[in-house]
């Protein structure tokens, strides 16, 4: 019989992140802290709004675009926070999550043989999105000793005439690197220069702790080549609910609601009841989260200080990526011996591209009294190894 499966989806990997969280979930008295989800429930004025939609039964589809009321929001929203506006009509796309926006914006925008230039540790889904869309990856290794930033030396190298992408993934998900106005504007002078196009995921740019977050889009002469991403999982707590959006000129968005029209028709309709009113009245639920983040990010960074675990301090989203080279282990064998020893889950720095060999991603979105308990392993983990070695 002939091999039903595509070889090109079988020359992807599985996820890294996955393989620990089903052992602990089998695993009494495990604590993971792998997962990068908010361990806070939606607040209740969002659900109140996607309960009282189902209750009048406003359970069709919507257009393939999303909600007028709430791309008008998001453009609101976008003005008031980050002082960007965009065309509710005819610049923003509801997607179901960032992850679709990322996907089909790859597509709109590649050709097979385009270069996609990708900063790593970073997501794990922009290298197989790219693969998937018919792209060459070229990844940049960041370095600790740069705070995980892109630097312009770093972008320039590995420009070609092919390159028709940078993924711009701040703040970072797995380090929590930022990049900073000064930083942002280095990148876009070789970005015009060499004509490219950036695709900025922020779905952290809520959870920042050393100033309000800025966007490329906000460089002079980057808005019109920037496919910004963003979404409701993080900042609101609603991973569940599966809501993004895409803003960008409008020839792309157009593209891009094409392919959304063909394979998912629409974001769910619920969801984008319940999102109007997370940005109409979210602003202090996210400020309460953002501190809370913030109080447990302090806690670690302290706690890794104490225990001579080297650490750079991240300023976005809600991970810390501590070095454990000097145990000379690899990270997978560290998070694998960790887990089996302590009891505790975290995930192997490569699960984010090699450049991640070396640290181990812990994520902070869960309460300070589980983070106490599982730094107490760690501490416990991490004196045995230095006794033994």
């Amino acid at each position: 019989m002939r091999n039903i499966l595509s070889e090109k989806v079988q020359n992807i990997k599985p996820s890294g992140i996955r393989k620990f969280f089903d052992i602990v979930s089998e695993m009494k008295d495990a604590i993971s802290l792998g997962v990068g989800e908010p361990d806070f429930e939606t607040p209740w004025h969002i659900r109140d709004e996607g309960i009282y939609a189902l209750e009048k039964g406003k359970t069709f589809y919507t257009s393939n675009a999303g909600l007028k009321e709430l791309r008008t929001e998001i453009s609101n929203y976008l003005k008031r926070i980050q002082n960007l506006e965009y065309n509710p009509m005819k610049e923003i796309l509801v997607t179901v999550g960032g992850s679709e926006a990322i996907d089909i914006g790859l597509r709109a925008m590649i050709n097979p043989g385009d270069e996609v230039i990708i900063p790593q540790p970073s997501y794990v889904s922009y290298e197989p999105c790219a693969y998937l869309a018919g792209a060459k990856t070229v990844i940049i290794n960041l370095k600790a000793e740069n705070e995980f930033r892109l630097t312009p030396e770093e972008l320039e190298a590995a420009i070609t005439d092919k390159t028709k992408v940078l993924i711009l993934p701040y703040p970072n998900n797995p380090t929590g690197a930022i990049l900073e106005q000064d930083d942002l504007e280095k990148i876009a002078k070789i970005i015009i220069e060499k004509d490219i196009f950036v695709m900025s995921d922020e779905i952290y740019s809520a959870l920042t702790y050393k100033g309000r977050h800025v966007s490329i889009a906000n460089i002079p002469g980057m808005k019109e080549r920037t496919l910004l991403i963003n979404g409701f999982s993080k900042a609101y707590a609603m991973t569940g609910w599966r809501l993004g959006y895409a803003c960008g000129p409008q020839e792309l968005i157009a593209q891009m609601t094409k392919i959304h029209q063909y394979a998912i028709m629409c974001a769910p309709t619920t969801s984008q009841y319940a999102a109007v009113d997370a940005l109409k009245n979210g602003d202090e639920d996210v400020e309460n989260m953002r501190t809370a983040y913030n109080q447990r990010r302090r806690f670690l960074m302290n706690a890794f200080k104490e225990m001579g675990l080297e650490c750079f301090e991240p300023y976005g989203a809600f991970y810390v990526f501590p070095c454990i080279k000097e145990f000379g282990m690899t990270s997978e064998e560290f998070a694998t011996r960790f887990l089996e020893e302590e009891k505790v889950a975290a995930v192997p720095g490569t699960a984010f591209g090699m450049s991640g060999e070396g640290y181990l991603r812990i994520s902070y979105a869960y309460s300070i009294e589980n983070l106490k308990v599982a730094i107490g392993r760690l501490k416990h983990f991490v004196e045995k190894l230095r006794k033994n070695s």
